[in-house]
């Protein structure tokens, strides 16, 4: 595999249901195919096997293009902690580990949730190209994340997701 380094994305997210609720939207094939790198009508696998070892997989039809997401799950302490790989192999043989933490609040829960994603560099890069690389994948995925945990308070809170038309 070509050279790589590790950056952190961090964000947190508060949900008006207890821990247990927005865990079951991490664990459920039902759930996930309707928020997680997917819309339900864009959804044609959702599979999940929420055991440490077990496997995920998600494939989204989006313009003609099947995406697919898999892992494995490397920790699950329900309804505290989700520790699980994440590759897209269409894109990239790196691989990714996300870090799920939930607590219960007076009000709800609190979700942690923290990505050590793997940049790939390129022949010849500079630690100036590889500190831009780093930034970049950063934003690209908080901005993804971004709109997939809008929908997951959506869809813990109210049992339906608003997707953009």
């Amino acid at each position: 595999m070509q050279n790589t380094s590790k950056t952190m994305l961090t964000m947190k997210r508060t949900f008006a249901v207890p821990a247990e609720s927005v865990m079951n939207a991490w664990l459920s094939a039902q759930m996930i195919k309707k928020w997680l790198f997917t819309m339900e009508h864009t959804n044609k696998v959702a599979t999940n096997e929420p055991v440490e070892g077990g496997t995920w997989e998600i494939v989204d039809h989006r313009g003609g293009i099947d995406y697919r997401a898999i892992g494995k799950y490397l920790t699950l302490d329900q309804p505290n902690l989700i520790r699980k790989t994440f590759r897209m192999p269409q894109f990239s043989e790196t691989e990714d580990i996300i870090t799920v933490e939930l607590k219960n609040t007076e009000n709800g829960s609190e979700m942690t949730f923290t990505q050590e994603i793997t940049v790939p560099h390129e022949e010849g890069w500079s630690q100036d190209d590889i500190e831009k690389a780093e930034k970049e994948y950063v934003v690209s995925s908080e901005q993804g994340w971004h709109y997939m945990f809008e929908g997951l308070k959506q869809l813990v809170e109210t049992g339906k997701i608003n997707y953009p038309q």
